[in-house]
Order: structure tokens, then C-alpha cells, then sequence
């Protein structure tokens, strides 16, 4: 079961330019810095007000990667497939909108 949603999850692929997948990348490389920072401080019984500023910080990060990578898919995917008559299109964005925004 595991295996088909992965397979329908990334049926579809997005060809990227070499400047947007470099710029994703490095946002999800400081996330995940990020993220080991917060895993250090917490083995080192850092106190929680600490602690949960750089969960804030991740959080904020976590959003702008959403933000930079919507904003490209709407640029580009979406315009595409809207200019081709899909307008399957538009109710997929309005999907992912709801999500995002939950």
C-alpha cells in the first residue's frame, strides 16, 4: 500500500532550473542543520524558551520553502496547464492551498 502511494505521490515529475533546485536545496540543507541544532540543545538540556525560538526560526524556514516553491509551481505547472486547457489544474492548487494554509 505504502509502495502505490509512493508511486502516485511522484507519478508526475517538474523539471527544475539548475537555480531553483540549487536554492531549494540550500533551504532544506539549513533546515536540516536546523533541526540537529534543536536535537543538541535539547540533549544538552538547553532551556525550553531557547529551545523553542529555534523551532520558530525552523518553522519560519519551513514556510518560506513553501512559499519559494508554490510560488514556482504556480509560475510555471500551473500557468502551463491552464494556457493547455487544464483546468484540473486550478482545483489541484486550490487543494494544496487548503492544506498549506491548515
Amino acid at each position: 500500500m505504502e509502495e502505490m502511494q509512493k508511486q502516485a505521490c511522484c507519478a508526475r515529475k517538474k523539471e527544475r532550473t539548475q537555480e531553483e533546485y540549487k536554492d531549494l536545496i540550500n533551504r532544506l540543507n539549513r533546515m536540516e542543520g536546523q533541526i540537529r541544532g534543536i536535537r543538541g540543545m535539547l540533549e544538552n538540556e538547553v532551556y525550553c524558551t531557547d529551545i523553542l525560538t529555534q523551532v520558530a526560526a525552523v518553522n519560519s524556514a519551513l514556510n518560506s520553502f513553501s512559499r519559494v516553491l508554490l510560488e514556482n509551481h504556480i509560475r510555471t505547472c500551473v500557468t502551463r496547464d491552464i494556457k493547455e486547457g487544464k483546468e484540473e489544474s486550478v482545483e489541484e492548487l486550490l487543494a494544496i492551498l487548503k492544506k498549506l494554509m491548515k
